[in-house]
């Protein structure tokens, strides 16, 4: 039961930081200094930064190389985490 919280507790967090991560590709702060903060403190006070950040021209996305790096770490340590599950699953 703990690690089944855990690891729910990890892919929720994870997720709510790639949302806010996504309002902040819109905003001088860009998506992967949003979502790194966002895992760093917590997804709420990343929402915070980013909102306190300017906002781009209209159209224009701040995605920076952090983001893509970001990105494939957290779509990696999501497939682990669902490999963990499963494996949990069967035994």
């Amino acid at each position: 039961m703990g690690l089944t919280l855990l690891i729910f507790g990890l892919l929720s967090d994870t997720f709510l930081a790639a949302l806010v991560g996504l309002v902040g590709a819109r905003r001088r702060i860009g998506f992967g200094w949003t979502f790194f903060l966002s895992i760093l403190f917590t997804p709420f006070i990343g929402l915070i930064i980013c909102l306190l950040s300017d906002k781009l021209p209209d159209g224009d996305r701040n995605w920076g190389c952090l983001g893509s790096i970001l990105a494939i770490i957290t779509i990696a340590l999501l497939v682990f985490l669902a490999m963990m599950i499963l494996g949990a699953a069967v035994s």
